[in-house]
């Protein structure tokens, strides 16, 4: 099968250290990640500053805060981000932006140069900044969480418009964790056989439970080619996001669950028997051999042979090959029965 990509979502995990982003860029590369999504955000038209807090919009236990002034504080600056791409570039790993608002789209494609662009949900109504996107003609997330049928086609139309046909369709959202039963990852089929396009998941579930290594190996046999997670330096250290996250070991324990099930899926096509199959199918076939002692000159019929697991011999399918023939000399009970054995 084609290999899955795998993105490392940093998001606001970085918690507006850029400290701690270079380490989480250096962490992802060191798990075995394709790629790195970070958020960038021009806070000022991206949010009002009355915007309320609650439960859902930030990470459990920030929840009374107000949101504009704590994604201020935890907001990186435009020269940080270039030095922290540099080491992503650097890493040789590929840069996927979410830019939040025109001014985000305007700086990633000026000064950044992203491999992809990621849209989220909410902006697939803002017609002409999904526009201005497509317009660029790079690969795109969009990722579909919390948006209707409707909603998408609009959006890919658009791109199509401008054709651009660079598109992965992610499945998923964040619910500070997701719940294992919001994950409907039987989705991902519909989602690619009515749309045309590549999918993924955008897996969200606790990055505690040991199923977050699980579900996207899952994901690969709806038709998911592309999977997200999130990453933290420490679940401990509860940082922004850090519901979803997996710790370094974790991830790469998870990348390497995903390239072992990639082995595992194989190829749909038809293909000739591998020689480990061939091995298997010698050894476990019956053989054609005597149920009694055969005197020379017998004729072979169906009352003195039978189907019994042995080293050598015919196979079951040979059998009308050997009745009616008769023997070259004494064969004896439980004897594998061969050609030269006949006349």
């Amino acid at each position: 099968m084609k290999k899955t990509y795998i993105i490392a979502e940093i998001a606001w995990g970085h918690d507006g250290s850029k400290k701690q982003a270079l380490e989480l860029v250096k962490a992802a590369k060191k798990s075995g990640a394709d790629g790195i999504s970070i958020h960038i955000t021009d806070l000022p038209t991206y949010m009002v500053p009355y915007y309320g807090s609650g439960e859902g919009k930030v990470s459990k236990g920030r929840e009374h805060l107000e949101v504009y002034k704590y994604l201020q504080d935890i907001n990186i600056s435009n020269n940080d981000w270039i030095e922290i791409c540099e080491l992503i570039k650097k890493e040789k790993l590929d840069l996927c932006i979410m830019p939040n608002d025109l001014a985000s789209l305007k700086f990633s494609e000026e000064v950044l140069k992203p491999e992809f662009y990621v849209i989220s949900a909410a902006g697939f109504v803002e017609k002409e900044f999904v526009k201005e996107v497509a317009k660029l003609n790079k690969k795109t997330l969009f990722r579909i969480g919390g948006a209707y049928l409707g909603e998408i086609e609009d959006a890919l139309n658009i791109f199509y418009k401008e054709k651009n046909s660079n598109i992965i369709l992610l499945h998923g959202f964040q619910n500070y964790p997701t719940k294992l039963e919001e994950t409907n990852l039987a989705l991902l089929a519909s989602l690619k056989n009515i749309f045309g396009v590549e999918v993924g998941l955008a897996d969200h579930i606790d990055g505690g439970s040991d199923l977050a290594k699980v579900i996207p190996i899952v994901a690969l046999s709806y038709g998911a080619t592309y999977i997200e997670k999130h990453i933290t330096l420490d679940r401990d250290q509860k940082s922004e996001d850090f519901e979803s996250a997996l710790d370094p070991k974790a991830f790469e324990e998870m990348v390497n669950y995903v390239r072992a099930a990639e082995i595992a899926i194989g190829e749909s096509k038809l293909r000739g028997l591998s020689d480990a199959t061939i091995r298997y199918r010698n050894i476990s076939r019956k053989r054609i051999v005597s149920s009694r002692k055969i005197n020379k000159g017998e004729v072979i019929d169906k009352n003195c042979i039978c189907f019994m697991r042995s080293d050598v011999g015919l196979t079951p399918d040979k059998i009308d090959v050997i009745i009616g023939r008769k023997a070259k000399s004494e064969i004896r009970k439980n004897d594998s029965i061969i050609n030269e054995m006949l006349d």
